[in-house]
């Protein structure tokens, strides 16, 4: 087994060393920033705008309007709980009297 031998490191040899790691951890953050910039850029392309949701608001409130109508429409045509029961009570009546 070798020994290794440790060498006794200069004031520019550590300068240097801590450069180079500086300079990478630079360029490791400078890659994250832009692929997070394309990231972004990327999201936004698929958001819609103003216009997009003006068109859907025009769209969404003919179909409001069309369930609005037939909502009314079941108000004013459903049995009411009260007619259905004085009319059930008059069945059964009919019905014990026919058997």
């Amino acid at each position: 087994m070798k020994k290794v031998i440790k060498k006794k490191m200069s004031f520019e040899d550590l300068t240097a060393s801590m450069n180079r790691g500086f300079k990478r951890v630079e360029n490791l953050i400078e890659k994250k920033i832009d692929r997070l910039a394309i990231s972004s850029a990327k999201g936004f392309q698929a958001t819609a705008t103003k216009d997009d949701l003006k068109d859907l608001e025009f769209r969404m409130n003919g179909k409001f309007e069309g369930v609005n109508k037939r909502i009314d429409d079941l108000a004013t045509t459903r049995v009411k709980p009260e007619d259905h029961n004085t009319l059930k009570v008059r069945v059964d009546k009919i019905e014990a009297k026919l058997k």
